[in-house]
Order: structure tokens, then C-alpha cells, then sequence
């Protein structure tokens, strides 16, 4: 594991991944163990998308969206094309997702995450395909798309790949981070 401080500028590499058919794997199974359920939040305040926003992507640097107004926010969560869903189990969030569809036939899988002590409970694999199940579900779609980079969850492309996207191209980027983060290692 490599520590990097506030202040310090990290490069890294943003992977833009997309599949152009629904993917053969039917809705897949609860995971044992699971008494939850996926909600679909209706008129999500933004305090509620900042907060699983954080919590999920506080390991991995998610910090662009602390500089976005609430009100573009709002308007983005609202819109009829957008759809934020939660995985509520044990009475707390252990995850969400959001599905933006603005791009006529393109369905985009905007964020993607579990929080912290919700990783290595099978429910990663679950949720994935019941977002990009519920991405194709809608008539008219062609293509849903994703992207993750190298400062996210060590596992997060090849697990992408394994349910059927595909690397289409990469950028190099760079970050100034505005707290400590710990990039972990495969």
C-alpha cells in the first residue's frame, strides 16, 4: 500500500469501457445472507447522493463532484433520464448506483460502489449485473457505458470486463488530493 498526502498531485489512467448488446446472463440471484433490498430513490435530495457519493468513494478519491453547485446537482438527479438506486440491507446503505440515459440510445453507469464494510460480501457482483440489466431494460438502448480509473477499487476494470464491457480507450489524468488516500494494492 502507497500513502499519499493532501496537496500531493497523483497521476493516473481513466479506463472508458462499453458493451453495444445486452450481455446473455439472466437477473441474477440475491446473495445469501442478503435481507435487503435495491431501491430506486424518487426526487433523491442531494444531501442523500453526496452522502453515499462519500461514503463510497472516500477510499478512492471521489472528490469532483464536492466542487459541482447543489442545484446542478438537483437538476441532474431529477431529470427523468437519471436514476440513483441504493442497496438498503441491515437497515443502512451498502451501496448505489446511478444510470443516466440523457444520451439518446446510450445508457451510462455513471457511478458504481459499495461502501467499505460492504466489499467481499458477494454483493458487488449482484449489483453490477442488476445495473446493467436494469441500463438495457429500457426500449431503445444500444449501448451502456462505464469508466473507472486507476484510483478506484484495484478489482474495479477487470470486473467490469468480466460482466461484459469492453476498453474502448484510456487518458492519463492528473489530481490534486484534498485528503490523505491510500492506494491499495492487487
Amino acid at each position: 500500500m502507497t500513502t499519499h498526502r493532501a496537496g500531493e498531485t497523483v497521476s493516473y489512467t481513466v479506463t472508458f469501457l462499453e458493451m453495444t448488446e445486452r450481455p446473455t446472463y439472466g437477473w441474477p440471484v440475491t446473495p445469501a445472507g442478503m435481507t435487503g433490498a435495491l431501491l430506486k430513490a424518487e426526487s433523491p435530495p442531494v444531501w442523500y447522493f453526496r452522502a453515499l457519493y462519500d461514503a463510497v468513494g472516500r477510499d478512492y478519491a471521489w472528490t469532483d463532484l464536492h466542487a459541482s453547485e447543489d442545484a446542478e446537482i438537483t437538476d441532474w438527479l431529477n431529470s427523468p433520464d437519471v436514476a440513483l438506486y441504493s442497496l438498503i440491507d441491515h437497515g443502512w446503505p451498502q451501496g448505489f448506483f446511478v444510470l443516466d440515459w440523457r444520451a439518446g440510445d446510450s445508457c451510462d453507469l455513471a457511478y458504481f460502489g459499495l461502501v467499505p464494510d460492504s466489499v467481499g460480501r458477494g454483493l458487488g457482483t449482484w449489483m453490477l449485473r442488476t445495473a446493467i440489466l436494469t441500463g438495457w431494460a429500457r426500449a431503445g438502448v444500444a449501448r451502456l457505458s462505464v469508466n473507472t480509473c486507476t484510483l478506484d477499487h484495484p478489482r474495479a476494470l477487470i470486473k467490469y470486463q468480466t460482466q461484459g464491457f469492453t476498453p474502448v480507450r484510456q487518458e492519463e489524468r492528473t489530481r490534486l488530493l484534498v485528503r490523505d488516500w491510500t492506494q491499495a494494492q492487487i
